[in-house]
C-alpha cells in the first residue's frame, strides 16, 4: 500500500461520517426504546468468541462467513461474530437460565468474510430481537409485529413480508425418501426456482406420480391469500405434518393482518432461508427496488441445545445501515449550535455549562476564530457580550 492510498478501506467495510453517524445513532436510540417498550431487554455479546460457541446451531451455516484467528493466550481458535443470534441463544440458555419467556434484543457490528445480503456490506450493524421460552402462534406473531414496527420507526412504509414453513419441505422430502445428497440438490434448485431443472430432477427420481407431482408443485406454491388452500389441494396426499404447517402459516398471517391491516403478506412455501437451523415459520421482508431481503427471521427451537437448554425460540434481525439508507423520514438534524467566544470569566463559563446541561450544542472558539468559522462548524447562534452580560443571539 502506497502513501497515496493508505486511506482506502477493505472492500465491503464502511465508516460513518458525521451526518450518517447522527442518523444511525438517532434510529439506534429510537429502536432500542421501541424494543424496551415491548419488554425486550438489551444484551451486548462480545465481538469475539471461541468458534465452538459461534459455530453452533445457526452458526454451522456461518463457518465460511466467519473471520478466524488464534488466541495468543492459549492457542485456541476464535472467531469474530458474523451473526449475533447464536450468542444471544447462549446468553438465554447458559447465563440467564430463566423458566419464564425471555425477550432479548441486541444491536452491534458483525463482520463477514464475504458480502452477503443486507446491501452487500461485510460489516452490517445488526439489530434484532429474540423471544425464548414460548412455542406457538402468539410468539411468532409478536416477533413479526415487532419487525413491522421496526420498519415504521425507521420511516419505511411499504414492506412485503414473505411467509413460509420449513416443515412443508422437510415433510415432503422425508415422504419421498430423499437421501442427504438428493435433499441438498433439491434444496438448491428450489432456492433458484429453477422449474425446468426441478422437473428433470424429480423425474429422474422415479417416484410414483402423486409424490412426483407434489415435489414439482412445491416451487409454485407462492402468492396471496389463496395460497394455503391451493397448497392443501396440490399436496393432498402429503403427511399430516405438511398440512399442519400450511395451516400454521395461514394462522400466523391472519393474526398479523388483524394487528397490521396494511401489511402486504405473501406466502412462499418453498422459502427455506435458514433451512438448516430453522424449525418452523420462516419469513423475510422486502421493499420495492431492493433485490434482497432487508430483514429475515423465523423459529429455531433447537438452537440452545448445545448450550444445555433447547428452549423454543423465534426472532428476526436486520441491518440498521440498510434501514437508514431506505428511510423516507426527513433526516434528523441537530438544532445547530452555539458558538462561545475565546474569552475567560466565571459568567461565561457558567452560561456555557447551563446551556450544555439543557441539551444545547456549545462549541468553544479559539483565538482568532470569528462568525465565519462558527458557521463552518454548524453554529447558528453566538454568545455575545452585551452591555457587560453574556447573551445568546442569532448569527
Amino acid at each position: 500500500m502506497t502513501q497515496q492510498n493508505r486511506w482506502l478501506l477493505p472492500e465491503g467495510i464502511e465508516e460513518a461520517l458525521p451526518e450518517l453517524a447522527d442518523r444511525l445513532e438517532h434510529y439506534r436510540r429510537r429502536l432500542l426504546d421501541l424494543y424496551r417498550g415491548w419488554g425486550y431487554e438489551l444484551v451486548m455479546p462480545p465481538l469475539i468468541e471461541y468458534v465452538e460457541s459461534l459455530l453452533t446451531g445457526t452458526g454451522h451455516d456461518l463457518d465460511l462467513n466467519t473471520f478466524k484467528l488464534i488466541d495468543q493466550l492459549n492457542g485456541r481458535l476464535m472467531g469474530v461474530r458474523a451473526d449475533m443470534t447464536p450468542q444471544v441463544a447462549r446468553i438465554d440458555a447458559h447465563r440467564l437460565r430463566r423458566d419464564t419467556p425471555s425477550r432479548l434484543c441486541y444491536m452491534g457490528t458483525v463482520l463477514h468474510t464475504r458480502p452477503d445480503g443486507f446491501a452487500g456490506s461485510r460489516s452490517p450493524l445488526q439489530v434484532g430481537a429474540e423471544l425464548y421460552g414460548h412455542a406457538g402462534v402468539e410468539s411468532d406473531v409478536e416477533v413479526l409485529q415487532l419487525m413491522l414496527e421496526t420498519f415504521a420507526a425507521c420511516g419505511i412504509p411499504t414492506v412485503h413480508v414473505d411467509l413460509g414453513h420449513v416443515a412443508v419441505y422437510r415433510g415432503l422430502a422425508r415422504q419421498a425418501g430423499l437421501d442427504a445428497a438428493q435433499e441438498a440438490a433439491f434444496f438448491e434448485l428450489l432456492q433458484r426456482k429453477a422449474l425446468p431443472e426441478i422437473t428433470a430432477f424429480v423425474d429422474a427420481l422415479g417416484l410414483e406420480p402423486a409424490m412426483s407431482g407434489m415435489l414439482r408443485a412445491l416451487a409454485t406454491l407462492s402468492g396471496g391469500d389463496d395460497t394455503p388452500a391451493e397448497a392443501h389441494r396440490m399436496l393432498a396426499v402429503a403427511g399430516p405434518d405438511v398440512h399442519a404447517a400450511i395451516d400454521y402459516v395461514a394462522t400466523v398471517a391472519e393474526a398479523l393482518r388483524r394487528s397490521h391491516p396494511a401489511a402486504e403478506i405473501h406466502f412462499d412455501l418453498s422459502e427455506l432461508r435458514g433451512y438448516h437451523y430453522q424449525t418452523g415459520v420462516v419469513f423475510a421482508a422486502y421493499v420495492p427496488g431492493e433485490g434482497q431481503e432487508i430483514a429475515r427471521g423465523g423459529r429455531y427451537d433447537e438452537i440452545g441445545r448445545v448450550f444445555g437448554r433447547a428452549r423454543p425460540a423465534t426472532g428476526f434481525s436486520t441491518d440498521l445501515k440498510t434501514l437508514v439508507r431506505l428511510s423516507r423520514d426527513v433526516a434528523p438534524t441537530s438544532s445547530g449550535g452555539i458558538f462561545a467566544p475565546a474569552a475567560e470569566g466565571a459568567a461565561l463559563e457558567s452560561l456555557v455549562r447551563e446551556l450544555r446541561v439543557a441539551g444545547e450544542r456549545v462549541i468553544r472558539g479559539f483565538a482568532g476564530q470569528d462568525a465565519a468559522a462558527a458557521r463552518a462548524m454548524g453554529c447558528d447562534r453566538i454568545i455575545d457580550n452585551v452591555s457587560g452580560q453574556w447573551t445568546v443571539r442569532g448569527m
